[in-house]
């Protein structure tokens, strides 16, 4: 696959950005992305070393990294409270989830408090606290991350695609209910995107199987996922809202 060579826009310099999920995977292609378009980003994750992941030094800008467990509502909003203290969020992207495999015998009430914390929860509880924020500026963006999962019905994953299923829904809604504030809701769909963690679960022989059922060659990269959401975040995308948008090279 040839090297990308990626837009910049104007109206991303300088906005706030929120990136939950920011220390690996997707979330460390959003922080890097970013950074790079001259934005002031602050991302929340559970890990300790974040810093070997993120390539942020295109622009010399350090992003401002927030310890939190997303699944602790009061220091959620403890930590978004910090967030706040200089001023709104522009721009929220809503990426963290964890995938861990499961079946149906193994879901207990507890597990399944658990999983939907982890994977649907915080989205509501952060948006909750970002979004008047962004009325006062007079509007923002908020990008909601669901999965194609749930589309091609994978298995050992029920509660997972439960909630990347209701991250579409509440995607809608909130777009909805916010619209009136000049305020965007839009979701990106991605598919099976080649990061550390995913890696875990395929062998090459898994992996050759994903890139044949795709429509193009080549693997889905975190880098590829954040060309999205920039667009997605700025003002090219300003009548863009309540939708999902695709990145899965044909994976259907």
């Amino acid at each position: 696959m040839e090297p990308m060579s990626s837009a910049i826009y104007p109206s991303l310099k300088g906005k706030k950005v929120l990136i939950t999920g920011g220390g690996s995977g997707i979330g460390a292609g959003l922080v890097t992305a970013f950074v790079q378009q001259g934005a002031r980003v602050h991302f929340i994750d559970l890990v300790d070393e974040v810093s070997a992941t993120l390539d942020t030094g295109v622009l010399g800008v350090t992003p401002t990294f927030y310890k939190c467990d997303l699944t602790d509502t009061p220091a959620l909003e403890a930590t978004l409270a910090a967030v706040l203290a200089d001023g709104p969020v522009n721009i929220l992207l809503n990426n963290a989830a964890r995938d861990d495999r499961h079946t149906l015998s193994e879901v207990t009430s507890e597990f399944f408090d658990k999983n939907i914390a982890v994977n649907l929860k915080h989205l509501a509880m952060t948006t909750r606290v970002i979004a008047p924020g962004m009325k006062t500026a007079g509007g923002g963006a908020i990008i909601n991350f669901g999965s194609i999962s749930w589309h091609l019905g994978l298995p050992d994953l029920v509660l997972y695609e439960t909630a990347k299923a209701g991250i579409e829904g509440m995607t809608r809604a909130l777009a909805r209910e916010l619209g009136p504030d000049n305020i965007r809701v839009t979701s990106i769909i991605p598919g099976n995107v080649k990061t550390p963690r995913q890696m875990k679960w395929y062998t090459p022989e898994g992996e050759r199987q994903i890139v044949e059922s795709q429509c193009l060659p080549g693997r889905i990269e975190p880098k590829h996922v954040a060309s999205l959401a920039l667009f997605l975040a700025s003002d090219d995308a300003s009548l863009c809202t309540g939708h999902g948008y695709w990145i899965d090279a044909g994976w259907r």
